[in-house]
């Protein structure tokens, strides 16, 4: 019964939880700056008596909240996030997954009495830029987690499965500036640097894997055109199907970085602008639970979506820390692609509400069947010891 008791607390409600994805919807924060955001979670999660530590893994606005039954048990986390987008605020759908993390972790905390074992309510900010999961992950704050769970807002129902593994590089080239009409010849251009820089990375392309991706932007390209430019920047994202792929790649195209520098006289300092993304590892036997009771509660099972393409995450870390999963769920009528104005409206419709409330319910069913079935978590274990990946990295810098 106790299902039902889940279900009925999130139902009875919904309204506040509908109210406060509301609330994180209309006003849109970048990450590290979701002062508004972190304040109205970590409050609700106090009124429902959790322990609340706030400032987790250093950062400002991460939380961490506990609800500990004091009996023996399984420990379940659920992942918050709650950062917009620049411009276009959430066009990710974070105010749902905050609230839907928030309000599954809540309403299974009204059972743990009965079932044992402990739930978190992690918030994890930034996870468009610096992600704190990563953080998080390097810090050990999962190690005494058995499972991790989030849930996606998509315009399609999808098993949780891959992400890429990605790599936040910026090339900054030092040259030396001149009249480039009157003295060229006293200059060195660190703009051609740049542009060398992705005329090589545009002939490395030919020769890489059918999974890689390299994208960039110059991100500081001078003052005025009749200044020979001193200093020019430029930032990459460079991504493989796995970690293991992704550090030979990245010295690749930090060699065409180099090249360039040495072809135009320049001085080149590389560094990240972002923190790196592993590679997402689906626990495949905790992915089925949550699909099973998914379709409990009145999806098709024809409805959910195997293998599309997305592309990096910082969910990908905790899951070489914990069995973990990142499945995405429809936002009904919303036919468009995330990061997207049109998805930002979606995320805040009574459709998107609707994906809230089920999302809370599937997520803390599936917690639920972790904290009372000891062979179901223990299979899940075995699994991730046969598949977790190697340490996330901090590789070539």
């Amino acid at each position: 019964m106790s299902k039902e008791l889940i279900f009925a607390f999130i139902e009875e409600n919904k309204e506040e939880f509908i109210s406060l994805s509301r609330k994180i919807w209309e006003n849109p924060e970048l990450g590290h700056k979701e002062f508004k955001a972190c304040k109205w979670l970590t409050n609700e999660l106090k009124k429902h008596n959790f322990e609340v530590e706030l400032g987790t893994g250093g950062l400002e606005t991460g939380f961490r909240g506990v609800y500990d039954s004091k009996l023996p048990g399984p420990t379940v986390a659920y992942l918050c996030e709650y950062d917009a987008l620049p411009e276009i605020g959430h066009a990710c759908g974070h105010n749902l997954i905050g609230v839907m993390s928030l309000a599954a972790g809540i309403s299974l905390s009204k059972v743990i009495k009965e079932t044992g074992g402990k739930v978190i309510v992690f918030g994890t900010p930034a996870e468009e830029t610096s992600g704190a999961k990563v953080t998080y992950a390097e810090q050990g704050l999962f190690d005494t987690v058995d499972v991790a769970l989030m849930a996606h807002p998509s315009q399609n129902h999808e098993r949780s499965g891959t992400s890429k593994a990605m790599d936040a590089i910026q090339f900054d080239f030092y040259g030396k500036s001149a009249h480039a009409a009157s003295h060229p010849e006293d200059g060195v251009n660190a703009l051609d640097a740049v542009i060398q820089t992705f005329t090589n990375i545009n002939a490395l392309r030919q020769q890489t894997t059918d999974d890689a991706r390299i994208h960039g932007i110059i991100s500081h390209g001078g003052v005025a055109p009749n200044i020979i430019v001193d200093r020019a920047q430029a930032q990459f994202y460079v991504r493989t199907k796995q970690m293991e792929t992704l550090v030979p790649l990245v010295e690749r195209v930090i060699n065409c970085a180099k090249g360039a520098a040495l072809a135009t006289g320049c001085r080149l300092e590389v560094s990240r602008h972002e923190f790196s993304y592993a590679n997402l590892i689906t626990n495949e036997t905790l992915s089925n639970v949550y699909n099973d009771n998914l379709i409990k509660l009145g999806v098709i099972e024809e409805e959910i979506k195997t293998g599309l393409k997305h592309g990096s995450n910082d969910m990908g870390n905790v899951s070489h820390k914990v069995p973990s999963i990142h499945p995405y769920i429809k936002v009904p009528n919303a036919p468009y692609p995330v990061h997207t104005t049109e998805f930002r409206e979606a995320a805040g419709s009574e459709d998107g509400m609707k994906t809230l409330i089920l999302g809370a319910k599937t997520l803390a069913a599936t917690g639920y069947d972790i904290l009372t079935k000891k062979e179901l978590l223990e299979k899940i274990k075995e699994e991730f010891e046969t598949t977790r990946g190697n340490e996330p990295f901090q590789a070539i810098l």
